[in-house]
């Protein structure tokens, strides 16, 4: 009688080598890169707020815009929009390594930034103020300048109301989740941690609460300062490795 022979089992074809666009080195050499890029957007903000600090009324914008339209957008914002598309970069390379340490942690925390990203576009009238400031210099009564200044005080009441603090608060406990996950793994340094921790506590008091806030907010800017630039080099050290 035969005695049947089992076959051996079949191996399995090893598999794919992981590339940097499956393992996300590509996102953590943007990532480090936008990190980088943030840091150096700030003091020429602060240059621009400290010699040129923005009015606080319609008819004050429009003669800024007369003066220099350039300027004008400048005042209101026009080189933090490109910043939080920064920011919206460094959430997102920074969720890849440290979901590892708390995915739903980094969800949450990625969730809450991007609300707050969105909401921010909402609120600055960079272009809204220009057009208005035109229309202005070119009204022939006064019933149409009158008009027009409501249009614009109207925006400025906008600028500075519920989307802004909404954004920053959100970024706040954005960032404040991000370095207590740090502090429990990723890859990060407690230095990083801690200067995001700081930055955040900070954050706690949006910009827009009175001399308070505008104290708070440039004392979140050095922590923050700090945070971007070892974020940054970590990423881009993730980005190189093999």
């Amino acid at each position: 009688m035969r005695t049947a022979t089992r076959a051996a089992p079949r191996a399995r074809p090893p598999a794919p080598a992981t590339t940097p666009s499956d393992d996300g080195r590509g996102l953590y050499t943007v990532g480090g890169g936008a990190a980088l890029l943030s840091v150096a957007l700030i003091p020429i903000q602060l240059v621009i707020f400290a010699l040129w600090p923005p009015p606080d009324t319609a008819p004050g914008f429009f003669a800024l815009f007369a003066e220099s339209w350039l300027l004008g957008l400048l005042s209101l914002d026009l080189l933090y929009m490109p910043q939080n598309v920064l920011l919206a970069l460094i959430y997102l390379a920074l969720f890849v390594p440290l979901r590892r340490a708390s995915p739903s942690a980094m969800a949450i925390a990625l969730l809450l930034g991007s609300i707050g990203i969105a909401a921010y576009f909402a609120s600055p009238p960079a272009f809204e103020m220009l057009a208005l400031s035109r229309g202005y210099a070119a009204a022939t009564t006064d019933a149409g300048r009158a008009a027009l200044l409501a249009a614009g005080e109207a925006l400025l009441a906008t600028y500075k109301g519920t989307a802004f603090i909404v954004y920053y608060l959100l970024n706040a406990i954005a960032l404040l989740i991000i370095g207590l996950v740090m502090l429990r793994g990723g890859g990060f340094s407690r230095a990083t941690a801690y200067a995001g921790l700081i930055a955040a506590g900070f954050m706690a008091v949006p910009s827009t609460f009175g001399t308070l806030g505008m104290i708070f907010a440039l004392a979140s800017l050095a922590p923050w300062s700090v945070f971007c630039v070892l974020v940054g080099r970590r990423l881009l050290q993730l980005g190189r490795a093999p």
